[in-house]
This record gives C-alpha cells, sequence and structure tokens, in this order.
C-alpha cells in the first residue's frame, strides 16, 4: 500500500480534521479519512470535532492506520487511543496534531499559532492517559473517590489503600508532565479523562482527585486545576491579532509556573504557552518569539529572557542546556518574610520593602508592621523565606532571587506586584517602589530550568 502524501492547505488559517470511520467498516484496521475545514469560518456554528490531548511516546515500533486508502504511520500510544476512541457503528471526527499537521513541512509554524483555537472550538477535548494496567482501574476509582467524597471523610483514605488502586502510579504518567497538555485543558470547554476503556467527565476527575491529593499530601497538579475551569469557561472566543488568546496571564509568569514540564523539543517550552499568554502579539513579534523550529534554542531562550528583563543585560545560553546566565545591574527592593500555603495556581507571601529613594541616602527597611501581604502565580521553584526581591535594570516586574555564594539563582523572573497595597498605616504602590530602584549593584543570576532546587 502507498504512503499517504500531504495535500497544501489553501488557507493559513485553516486546519485537517480526521474522521475515523467506524469498527464495523474494517474490523482489523483503523480506517480514516483526513479532509480541510475552514477554522475560522464566522458565517456558521463551530465545526463537531473532538480534540485529542495525549503523549506521543516512543518513535519505535510505529503502527500504521489507513488513511484515504493509503498506509500512514503513528506511534503506539496514539494507535492505542484512536482504538479505544473509534466507534463500533458511527464516524467519529476528531483533531490529533501527529495527524492533522504536516510534521515534515513548514505548515508546522504556522499551525501552533492555531492550537489554542482548536481546542477551545472542540465541542469536547478527550484526555488520553494511557492503556490500562492489568490490574486495578484508577481512573474508575478517582471517579467513585469524588461520588462519595461528601460521605467519606479525606482521614479515612489510607495511602495503601490509594497505592493498591494504582492512583498515584496514574499520577506519574507522562501526560501530567508535558508542556503542550496546558493550552491543550486550558482552552477547552468539556474535557474527557479516557485510561484504557475508562472514562469519566473531567469535573468528577477533579473532584476525586482533589480528596485523593489531600490524604496523599500531594502538591497542585497544574494540569488538573485547568481541567476544573472548563466548565465555566464562556464560548466566546477573545483575540488577539486575529488569534485566539487564552489570556491567562504574561509570558513570564506563564514561564515560571510551567518551564519544569516536559517537551520533546525544548522550543516548545515556550511555544507552548503563546496561546496561553497575555502579552500583546504585536510585542511577542517584535520580540520574535513567534515559532520557529529552525532557530538555535540558545538563540531563542536569550530572546526570551531579554523580552523579560530588557536588553541591557548580558546572557549567555546553551543549545544543550535549559539553563542561562545573566549579569545586569539592578537594585534590590526587599526580601520574604512569610510564604504563604499554595492554593490553586497561586501562592501569598509577606514581604518588607526597602526605601531606595536616593534622597535618604541610606536604605531603610519600612517597619516590620508594615509588610506587604502579596499573591502570586505560584512558581515553579518554591518561594522561601530570606528570597531577595530586586529589580533589574530594563525589566518591568520585580525578580525573586536566592543568594548562592558567588551567585544569585533566578525563583521567579517576574514577579507581579499590585498596582498599590495596603499595608499597616502605609499604602505601598507599585510605581514608588520600581521607579525608586537605583540600578548600582551588579547581578550575576542563574536560571535553571532543568532542575529543582531541592535536587
Amino acid at each position: 500500500m502507498n504512503k499517504y502524501r500531504y495535500s497544501k492547505l489553501t488557507s493559513p488559517t485553516n486546519i485537517r480534521l480526521l474522521r475515523l470511520l467506524p469498527k464495523e467498516r474494517d474490523p482489523k484496521n483503523i480506517r480514516c479519512e483526513l479532509f480541510e475545514y475552514p477554522l475560522q469560518d464566522l458565517s456558521g456554528p463551530f465545526p463537531l470535532y473532538e480534540a485529542i490531548s495525549y503523549v506521543w511516546g516512543s518513535k519505535e515500533n510505529l503502527q500504521s492506520i489507513i488513511i484515504d486508502d493509503r498506509s500512514f504511520d503513528i506511534t503506539r500510544n496514539l494507535f492505542t487511543a484512536l482504538r479505544h476512541v473509534r466507534d463500533d457503528k458511527l464516524p467519529r471526527t476528531v483533531w490529533v496534531d501527529a495527524i492533522c499537521i504536516n510534521q515534515d513541512d513548514t505548515e508546522k509554524e504556522r499551525q501552533i499559532g492555531l492550537m489554542a483555537e482548536i481546542y477551545a472550538k472542540a465541542s469536547c477535548v478527550i484526555v488520553w492517559l494511557g492503556d490500562a494496567e492489568d490490574d486495578g482501574d484508577p481512573l474508575e476509582a478517582i471517579r467513585l473517590i469524588g461520588e462519595k467524597s461528601t460521605e467519606r471523610s479525606v482521614a479515612e483514605l489510607s495511602t495503601a489503600e490509594l497505592t493498591q488502586q494504582k492512583i498515584p502510579q496514574l499520577l506519574k504518567r507522562r501526560w501530567f508532565q508535558r508542556i503542550w497538555v496546558l493550552q491543550e485543558v486550558a482552552a477547552a470547554r468539556h474535557i474527557l479523562i479516557k485510561c484504557g476503556s475508562t472514562e469519566i467527565d473531567g469535573h468528577a476527575f477533579c473532584v476525586g482527585l482533589e480528596v485523593v491529593r489531600k490524604a496523599l499530601n500531594y502538591p497542585i497538579i497544574p494540569a488538573a486545576f485547568l481541567i476544573y475551569g472548563a466548565v465555566f469557561r464562556s464560548r466566546q472566543i477573545s483575540r488577539n491579532h486575529g488569534r485566539l488568546s487564552l489570556d491567562i496571564c504574561s509570558l513570564g509568569e506563564l514561564v515560571d509556573m510551567y518551564h519544569t514540564h516536559k517537551a520533546e523539543i525544548r522550543h516548545d517550552k515556550i511555544y507552548a504557552l503563546l496561546g496561553m499568554c497575555s502579552d500583546h502579539y504585536r510585542l511577542l513579534s517584535e520580540a520574535t518569539l513567534e515559532p520557529d523550529y529552525n532557530l538555535e534554542w540558545k538563540i531563542l531562550m536569550q530572546r526570551l529572557i531579554m523580552f523579560f528583563i530588557g536588553s541591557k543585560a548580558s546572557v549567555h545560553t546553551w543549545n544543550d542546556k535549559e539553563i542561562a546566565v545573566i549579569k545586569s545591574k539592578g537594585s534590590i527592593l526587599g526580601k520574604v518574610l512569610k510564604v504563604g500555603s499554595k492554593g490553586g495556581n497561586s501562592q501569598s507571601i509577606e514581604a518588607v520593602f526597602k526605601d531606595t529613594s536616593p534622597r535618604m541616602g541610606t536604605l531603610r527597611d519600612y517597619p516590620v508592621q508594615s509588610s506587604v501581604r502579596w499573591t502570586l502565580r505560584a512558581p515553579a521553584k518554591s518561594i522561601q523565606p530570606g528570597d531577595l526581591i530586586c529589580f533589574l535594570e530594563g525589566a518591568s516586574e520585580p525578580t525573586i532571587v536566592r543568594l548562592n555564594k558567588e551567585y544569585f539563582t533566578v525563583i521567579m523572573v517576574k514577579a507581579v506586584f499590585p498596582e498599590r497595597e495596603k499595608s499597616g498605616d502605609y499604602t505601598i504602590q507599585r510605581s514608588e517602589i520600581l521607579q525608586s530602584a537605583t540600578f548600582y549593584r551588579d547581578f550575576l543570576l542563574v536560571w535553571d530550568w532543568e532542575n529543582f532546587l531541592e535536587q
């Protein structure tokens, strides 16, 4: 059988959809049809298709499906997902990146800009966690725990019982570590979770998972927090320069939260967040952060850092590492006194700021009773008491760092401070703090995406 060959898309805003033919048509093979669809056609309703969120898996031992009577190779994990998604009697239309995007063509870079809209317009996003284990059904166990959550307290759930049900093992699957899934579930309006033949509603999954998380003392799972919000999302599409924008928060905050997630290609640790960020498309374009897989990784990481802290800094990066060494002028604004517990995707801290106004001549701490309670997006690296709040020359927001013997470690590159914050008898103005900074101090900073500081 001949190999399938893509036809060029007739418009840069068009996508391909995959029609999965029913099992009864060919029980032995997965047969499909691939067709073009105008994603941004405003004349009619959203197309009825489902989008699959999954992990590609190993590219060894590829499996073949049949598209328009031609063979097409896919990974074993995707093959298993399609086998479980396929209906026995009726065709089912889906969007799946490995098939609907020509991965060997430059169209991939254009299609990435449409992915948030693809998942937002899907009638449902199917999260494929992988095939089931031979023993246990952890997804069904989570559903039952959620169903009985009002009847059964967290204290009644033992670690041994949850481990026996393979729930901790399920939460360690690669899907939860992958960076692309964040945008996929952040855009979704309705989510189904599948593991093997078991399928449950995304909201039910989150209700049960929260009970499990408390019983196991697990940290918040970022993807689960985004799944929980799906039922509350509007069907209205907001656009940023013609593209759908999820407007979750700034790119700097997203990178702080999610840079420890995994990607097959390093570039995707940035590109996977563009559809979620609130930064204006023009600014991203001027910073040349649009998808370009021909660009060296070290250049892309340099551009990203300069987008956050300005062009006055000296940034050194490597193609084979997710680490940057930064030299910059800056000022220490204050320090972290206390750190509150994380809730959802936010974390509260208590900080004290210094008066860095040149007219004072010397640095003077505000009184301790005037410390500021400050809520931030919860970063991947934990903020600790004693961490310093600095302001780098050229940056738009403070950066939280930790002093080591010879350098500072970047904990949070973009710590967004509120416009004003009441603190005892003081009202601390964001503009006053930032404008009063004097860039007299030399900073040597290391921003390491590869390792948690606890390691």
